[in-house]
């Protein structure tokens, strides 16, 4: 059920779901509240004065009893359960009032966006990409002394309809052990997945299915799958329910490899070193051990349980996760091994899971086009919709596809990987205590802070990165250089060893005991990333004499934390300057597409499918890519004429604020 919720002395409105935090809620209607804390409740800063309708709240130190009965509530600590009036007093707003009311971009009442849960691919059919079945045999006799494996294969097809099954042989060694010890009732583990050897999936009839795993007794309840991001610098994954299809719990942690780059390029120039290779695949592998040992203990799980994995990652990382040689990915002109990979024994490969459980990997495009991208466009269903459509993945690796069913074209660019934490001197991923939205009055230069569970804050999230840089910029605080303004008087604009620093949060509010800042180099770093992407997607569009104008759909996916600002991201030139209904923001879209084809194995031909059909366009020695790059290492942009709203809005806003400002002027 959705609530309007409206804001005095703004008189901004914004609907919003039963239940939403009222913070949480201003941040998103950009009205400012001073909150330091990053939603924990213990800075007291966010007071506010519910004028009517019903909240839940919880009562804070902060309020006194008196206060509490004149309507007086944290923000962060209330929720709403009705149509609401909040009013923001005078002391939460700052002594000298916000003009970010007047600076509304078209004052549009503007709603909530939750992350995409579901794929959005469209005629899928819960099919696991292995299923597990109780068999009861009968016993061999002098009458009957036919194969075990006949037997077997009997068996299924008799009592769950089951034919054309072939075997794999490490499961036939173990199975007369296997028979015998559950006294003829054991459990089937069936896959449908091509042989090791099969290049093609085109090939197979899907109706054969391998049996991978025979295990003694009814163990068909327990059958588990992880679903595999591999990110070069986060390896993300979700343990999924294949009998239930539920997603049982979900991690991420840093890929540890970044300890010797934090690109796929520095990555292969490392692999080329003696006995590189072997140890940058050890380290992705203790990454993926990490996650999956965290996912068991979230769950209670056991490795027994798990019955496949899905790996969707760039061409580099697949191919260091599988110790496949890297080096000609990067030489002109630009040759991977392989696009499909074989089926392996994940134990083979080095991941901690019982060596009946196959690893499967997304195919990749390109050398720079990888897995990641086929399956994110599996999960958002681009390759089934008539909509030209725009797909963009922020990462370390950015990558762009370009088109709808009839066709698809790619290119990728090297980000680094700023948004997701690495580069910045306070970055992180969207973990708990990450700052993942902000907002600054333009006047006091105080902010607004949301983090990741609302917990005290420990740095900041790629989501919380776009909102400070475009919050920054908005409110002059930064030049469209990047550069700090110096004469502003507040004690938060300082000198710091990297240039000038902005402090978000007081050593006192953070969970590490120090300040959490914003630095120079770290804004270069994020302008150099989003003109890589901003210049990639041009490049993609010019190439098929294409607009943004043209565009029904824009895409994001990427790691962000619960929800991305698309306004903010434009008002940086990371996203096009077009109108904000053509966006949608899907999450982990290359996590979205693992756990698809965990759920229907349908899928798989669909992903060869997409991979086959996409025309990669190499940007890597593209002399147009690099003089649009060069234009766009500018907030937003050396060329106005891409975005010519948000220009009127910052030159808007630029006269308002100094004019706020008493004549200070940068």
């Amino acid at each position: 059920m959705k609530y309007t919720l409206t804001f005095e002395p703004d008189k901004t409105t914004i609907r919003v779901d039963k239940g939403t935090n009222l913070l949480e809620a201003a941040l998103a209607a950009g009205v400012h509240i001073n909150a330091s804390c990053g939603g924990q409740g213990v800075c007291g800063k966010c007071r506010v004065i519910i004028e009517a309708g019903e909240v839940e709240s919880e009562k804070t130190e902060h309020i006194s009893e008196a206060e509490y009965a004149q309507g007086y509530r944290q923000a962060c600590r209330t929720s709403v359960l009705s149509n609401c009036t909040v009013r923001i007093p005078l002391e939460s707003r700052g002594l000298k009032g916000v003009v970010a009311q007047k600076l509304d971009m078209g004052r549009a009442e503007r709603k909530i966006s939750t992350l995409e849960t579901k794929p959005l691919a469209e005629g899928w059919a819960f099919e696991p990409m292995t299923i597990k079945v109780p068999v009861q045999l009968t016993p061999p006799t002098l009458q009957d002394n036919v194969s075990d494996l006949t037997r077997l294969f009997t068996g299924l097809r008799k009592q769950h309809h089951i034919e054309n099954i072939s075997v794999d042989v490490r499961c036939l060694k173990t199975m007369p052990e296997r028979l015998r010890a559950g006294d003829w009732s054991v459990t089937a583990t069936l896959m449908a997945i091509p042989e090791p050897e099969t290049i093609s999936f085109l090939e197979q009839k899907f109706s054969m299915l391998k049996l991978v795993r025979l295990e003694p007794g009814d163990t068909s309840g327990q059958n588990l799958a992880i679903a595999l991001d591999v990110g070069t610098t986060t390896i993300c994954a979700q343990l999924v329910d294949l009998k239930t299809g539920t997603v049982l719990s979900e991690r991420a942690e840093y890929n540890r490899q970044a300890e010797y780059g934090d690109d796929v390029i520095t990555r292969i120039v490392y692999a080329q070193k003696p006995e590189g290779k072997k140890k940058l695949q050890s380290l992705v592998l203790s990454s993926i051990n990490q996650v999956i040992d965290e996912l068991l203990e979230q769950t209670g799980g056991s490795k027994k349980s798990i019955s496949c994995i899905a790996a969707a990652g760039n061409t580099t990382m697949t191919h260091l996760l599988l110790g496949l040689e890297t080096r000609y990915i990067r030489e002109t002109p630009y040759v991977p091994a392989a696009n499909f990979m074989p089926l392996v024994s994940a134990s083979d490969v080095g991941i901690d899971v019982p060596d009946c459980v196959k690893l499967y990997s997304f195919p990749a495009v390109a050398s720079y086009v990888g897995g990641d991208i086929v399956s994110g466009i599996l999960g958002s269903g681009v390759f089934q919709n008539k909509d030209l459509t725009l797909y963009m993945d922020i990462g370390t690796n950015g990558e762009i596809v370009l088109g709808n069913r009839d066709w698809l074209a790619c290119a990728a660019c090297s980000m680094g990987p700023a948004f997701e934490g690495g580069g910045i001197k306070h970055g992180m991923r969207a973990d708990l205590g990450a700052i993942e939205g902000f907002h600054i009055n333009p006047v006091t230069l105080e902010p607004m802070i949301i983090t990741v569970g609302r917990k005290r804050p420990r740095g900041i999230c790629g989501s919380g990165l776009i909102s400070i840089l475009a919050e920054l910029l908005c409110a002059c605080v930064i030049d469209r250089g990047g550069k700090f303004v110096q004469n502003l008087s507040s004690d938060r604009i300082r000198p710091g060893p990297f240039g000038y620093e902005y402090v978000l949060v007081w050593a006192q509010d953070s969970a590490i005991g120090q300040d959490i800042v914003i630095t120079e180099v770290d804004i270069e770093n994020l302008i150099r990333a989003k003109g890589a992407l901003f210049a990639g997607c041009l490049t993609l569009l010019e190439s098929f004499e294409l607009s943004f104008q043209d565009l029904d759909r824009v895409i994001i996916a990427g790691a962000f934390g619960r929800y991305i600002n698309i306004e903010k991201g434009k008002q940086i030139g990371l996203f096009p300057d077009i109108p904000l209904e053509k966006f949608h923001f899907l999450g982990n879209g290359s996590l979205l597409g693992s756990r698809l084809v965990c759920l229907s194995r349908g899928m798989l031909r669909e992903v060869e499918q997409i991979a086959r059909m996409m025309t990669n366009i190499e940007l890597s020695d593209n002399s147009s890519f690099m003089d649009k790059y060069m234009a766009a290492l500018f907030l937003p942009h050396t060329e106005t004429r891409l975005f010519s709203n948000v220009t009127d809005y910052l030159d808007a806003a630029c006269e308002m604020i100094w004019n706020e400002r008493k004549g200070q002027c940068p």
